[in-house]
Order: structure tokens, then C-alpha cells, then sequence
């Protein structure tokens, strides 16, 4: 995937749902996975020519494994001009020696975005962005239906009232394929999540449904995510 097309498609996303205001200071969450480096890629590049004028903050939450190392994620960080925090924790210890969580996701979630706003509005920002793609979208979608028995996603803009920022999510329009296609081709400096249940997940249960029924029915996908779109969802 060209960088010009990954602009585009960000681009048409912040124009569709008004993602971007002048002056707007946007904390760009970074896992150190290959989605969050596209966003910060992204984002980036459009700051350079889209008509309202943004800047941005790169922060990663480290959850306290020892393996983990950002030192290639700064260097990208400083070639693409955007200060990088890394926001030191101990989740993994509260996790799995201190808790020993069985199912921890959601408590882990809980405690990094908690870590994530606190050190976002210390650096003044008044919005954040997450790197959830096409895919995000739909899996989303079938696991709340699945799930919690609801028509259900997470909206493309939300206002966090608890924390006092607007939370944005650019790549809605990406495929994973194509934020693959771009990490292959730019050499993304991807850090290996290190979490033990990574991969271990209702959500890695439905992505792989979904390929198998896309397999079958040829543009599933895309209808799947008109169906959110056209689906008075709120925020969609």
C-alpha cells in the first residue's frame, strides 16, 4: 500500500465524521503493532498539508514486560518529527503476579487507557487517536451481536466526558491487509506483543469466522460494514 493512498483513505475518514478541528493537539496511541505505526504514519503525513492545522503526540503505554524494547519506535518517531512518550507501569505485574487474571483483557484495557488519557492531557492534548482499521469495525460489530445480543460499534468520534477528550479513530476505511501491505513496504519497526494470552481471544475467533464466511460469500465484508453504516448506529 502507497503512503499517498493511506492518506487518502485517512483523509476521506476525518472528513466524514469531522475527526479533525483547527488547533486540535491529538495523542496517537501507540501499541507498537503494526496498525498503531500506520496511524502514526498517517497522521503525520497529513499534518503537512490538510487545511486545518493539527500537531501530535506519539505515546505508548508500557505495560512493564522486560522484553519490551520502543528504542526503534523513537527513531521512527524522530525522523517523522513527533515527540514520543513512553509511559512506564507495571499492568503486567498487577495482571498476572499480583491478580493472576485468568480472562485479563478487560481490566488491562481498563488500566491502559486510564494511563493513556492521564499522560494525553498532561501533554495538553485534547483529543486521541486509536488505530482501529476496516476490520476492527465489523469484528466489532458481530461480537456485540454475538456477545451482548445487541446492533452494536464503537463510534468513529467520542466524546470521553470522564477524561475531557474527544477520542478519534482514522483508519475505519483501511483493510488489514492493507495496513500489512504497508508495514511490509515501509518497514514498519514493529514490537512483538509480548502478553501470554495475546492471540487467545473472542476477537481472533471471530476475525477467523469471518474469513471463512468471506471465502464463501464473496464481498461480505463490505456489506457487513455498510450494514454499521447504514444502521443508525449512533455516531455512524
Amino acid at each position: 500500500m502507497k503512503l499517498q493512498r493511506l492518506l487518502g483513505m485517512t483523509r476521506r475518514a476525518i472528513d466524514d465524521y469531522q475527526m479533525i478541528n483547527e488547533g486540535d493537539k491529538i495523542a496517537v496511541g501507540i501499541s507498537g503493532g503494526k496498525d498503531s505505526l500506520t496511524l502514526l504514519y498517517a497522521l503525520s503525513g497529513l499534518r503537512r498539508f490538510y487545511p486545518k492545522k493539527f500537531s501530535i503526540e506519539a505515546i505508548t503505554v508500557d505495560l512493564g514486560y522486560k522484553e519490551s524494547d520502543y528504542s526503534a519506535i523513537a527513531r521512527l518517531c524522530q525522523e517523522l518529527d513527533v515527540h514520543y512518550t513512553v509511559v512506564e507501569t507495571d499492568i503486567a505485574q498487577i495482571l498476572f503476579e499480583e491478580r493472576k487474571e485468568k480472562n485479563p483483557c478487560s481490566l488491562c484495557a481498563k488500566l491502559r487507557k486510564g494511563a493513556f488519557n492521564n499522560k494525553a492531557k498532561e501533554l495538553a492534548c485534547n483529543k486521541k487517536a486509536y488505530a482501529h482499521h476496516f476490520d476492527d469495525v465489523i469484528e466489532t460489530m458481530l461480537m456485540s451481536l454475538f456477545y451482548e445480543g445487541r446492533f452494536h460499534c464503537f463510534s468513529p468520534v467520542t466524546y470521553l466526558d470522564r477524561s475531557d477528550i474527544t477520542l478519534i479513530r482514522p483508519l475505519i476505511y483501511v483493510e488489514e491487509e492493507d495496513v500489512i501491505d504497508f508495514k511490509n513496504s515501509h518497514n514498519l519497526p514493529v514490537v512483538k506483543n509480548p502478553c501470554p494470552v495475546d492471540g487467545y481471544t473472542k476477537r481472533e475467533d471471530t476475525k477467523q469466522l469471518i474469513s471463512k464466511l468471506q471465502a464463501e460469500n464473496k464481498g461480505l465484508r463490505e456489506r457487513l460494514f455498510n450494514a454499521i453504516k447504514e444502521g443508525n448506529i449512533p455516531g455512524w
